[in-house]
């Protein structure tokens, strides 16, 4: 049975392509790079900061650390106004906490910018556990973070959800002995994702509470 549901951010809960790119191209021109596309950064996202520079940042520069370092200064300031929710997801964490399930979020993002996002886009109180990229644990596929979250929530991994549209989510849920869910309105394929391993898809928030509750 079911305890908790722990959700990625970054194409799963919110849509922050367009800040991303912002942000990225900001860092790069700060440097003289060229800029990437929406369509390179969705590729390049996933992973943590660091691996999303490395990728932006033309291969062998040595002004890589620099701008890395560069975009995460200016990426906490981050006002999210590129960023927006996904249909009917308040409603569904909404009927799946008051169901008494606990929620959580585990991200790769740094977790400055992730308290950022839950503040300004989710009621106070939905998460009861919130977590990004701190350096006190590796990046995901790593499962780490969601063992912990799930030692946080005094739950067991089994009776866990893992949620999220990325490679690295699968794997997580994969390691982790939880219920794993793969969301098809991110940044990765049915493909991609089934090459990762995913064996449970969800095409809206609607198909996922059925996915979670029965």
């Amino acid at each position: 049975m079911l305890k908790a549901v722990l959700l990625d951010l970054d194409g799963t809960l919110l849509d922050t392509l367009g800040d991303i790119v912002y942000y990225v191209n900001e860092a790069l021109a700060a440097f003289s790079f060229p800029p990437i596309t929406p369509e390179q950064t969705a590729r390049f996202i996933g992973d943590g900061a660091w691996e999303l520079m490395e990728r932006a940042v033309p291969h062998g520069a040595k002004e890589l650390q620099a701008c890395y370092e560069y975009f995460r200064e200016h990426f906490a300031r981050n006002t999210q106004e590129h960023t927006r929710l996904y249909e009917g997801e308040i409603e569904t964490l909404s009927a799946l906490k008051a169901r008494g399930l606990k929620l959580g979020v585990v991200t790769n993002k740094p977790q400055d910018a992730t308290e950022g996002c839950i503040r300004k886009f989710f009621p106070e109180g939905l998460f009861d556990f919130v977590g990004g990229d701190t350096g006190n644990f590796p990046c995901k596929p790593d499962p780490s973070l969601a063992q912990y979250a799930a030692l946080t929530l005094r739950v067991s991994p089994s009776e866990c959800a893992f949620i999220g549209d990325g490679e690295t989510d699968a794997q997580v849920a994969l390691r982790a002995g939880m219920f794993g869910v793969s969301v098809l309105w991110g940044y990765r394929s049915k493909e991609q994702l089934s090459a990762a391993g995913a064996t449970r898809f969800a095409s809206s928030y609607a198909e996922l509470f059925r996915l979670l509750t029965t």
